[in-house]
């Protein structure tokens, strides 16, 4: 009934990168290490021979030590700060021990942004505004489903079949309307539907789209569209749990057959609904199965 989900480009996740520019950067500094060290052992031999060539002459000293000594002494010095940077100080407080502290720091900042929020609210206190939904004589609320025959809905966001007339059917009656959906069920689509207004129902309050209105219940969702006669609730699983609710139809393309899913449409009281239409549709060279347009009306 949805569209496809449109094939992106796979993105390399942000966290793998970090651990694979932190690695190379590892590498390089191991690399640098063995580097210096081969330096120094051939640069101490060739102080070594330099001295012994020099024992002719009067050689420099300098606190009774001769200078060639004090050359690799601190040499070695830097030799060894190289290899404890390495293997110690990048170890102990690198991009972990970093990460460590920013959150420590976040933390701390959200614990005082709280305590400034709790002492607005106490000081200035916000009026109890509740969103007023129009009466339900006023407008029909439907929701609108495929499902097959253990209502079933879809797999990893796409459906499990493909029945044109559906589309079509879906098409048909949306047009024109608001269309409630979950943030799945958005994303799903290669982009938002035409001549439809997409109302977006998410628990995430920093979510942002400018292909529709993002609410984060369905109070919110109904009174956004309260101008429409007929608004529709197209899913997916948990946003039909909670229009079951507030429903007034259910336009349901029942799918003969049995599908391996991780989406299921909610069990509805059929004490509370009347099934006021069904239509046929066998199984064709287009259709690989047979299916049922039902129409349900809750029972007043």
């Amino acid at each position: 009934m949805f569209g496809r989900k449109k094939k992106e480009t796979p993105a390399i996740d942000p966290l793998q990168k970090e651990m694979i520019e932190n690695a190379q950067r590892r590498i390089k500094e191991k690399r640098g290490l063995f580097t210096h060290f081969v330096v120094f052992l051939v640069g101490a031999v060739g102080l070594i021979i330099i001295s012994q060539v020099l024992m002719s002459v009067d050689p420099i000293v300098i606190l009774g030590i001769e200078w060639w000594i004090w050359v690799l002494f601190v040499w070695l010095l830097f030799l060894i700060y190289h290899a404890f940077k390495v293997f110690i100080t990048n170890r102990l407080l690198g991009p972990e021990w970093e990460k460590r502290q920013y959150e420590r720091l976040v933390e701390k900042q959200q614990e005082r942004i709280s305590k400034l929020e709790e002492k607005v609210a106490q000081q200035h206190p916000l009026p109890d505004v509740k969103i007023a939904i129009p009466e339900k004589q006023n407008r029909t609320i439907t929701m609108i489903a495929a499902a097959g025959a253990n209502n079933e809905l879809g797999k990893d966001g796409d459906l499990v079949w493909h029945l044109p007339d559906d589309f079509k059917r879906f098409k048909s009656l949306t047009t024109g309307h608001h269309i409630i959906m979950g943030r799945k069920t958005f994303e799903s689509f290669p982009k938002p539907l035409p001549n439809r207004t997409h109302i977006i129902l998410t628990r995430d309050p920093n979510y942002k789209t400018d292909g529709g209105i993002v609410v984060h219940n369905m109070e919110a969702a109904l009174a956004v569209a309260s101008g429409d006669e007929e608004p529709f609730i197209i899913g997916g699983g948990e946003i039909y749990k909670l229009g079951l609710e507030v429903a007034d139809r259910i336009e349901l393309t029942r799918v003969h057959g049995s599908f391996e899913v991780d989406t299921y449409f909610p069990e509805f009281d059929e004490k509370q609904w009347k099934l006021i239409s069904s239509e046929s549709h066998p199984a064709d060279d287009r259709h690989q199965y047979a299916f049922d347009f039902e129409t349900w009306e809750r029972v007043e």
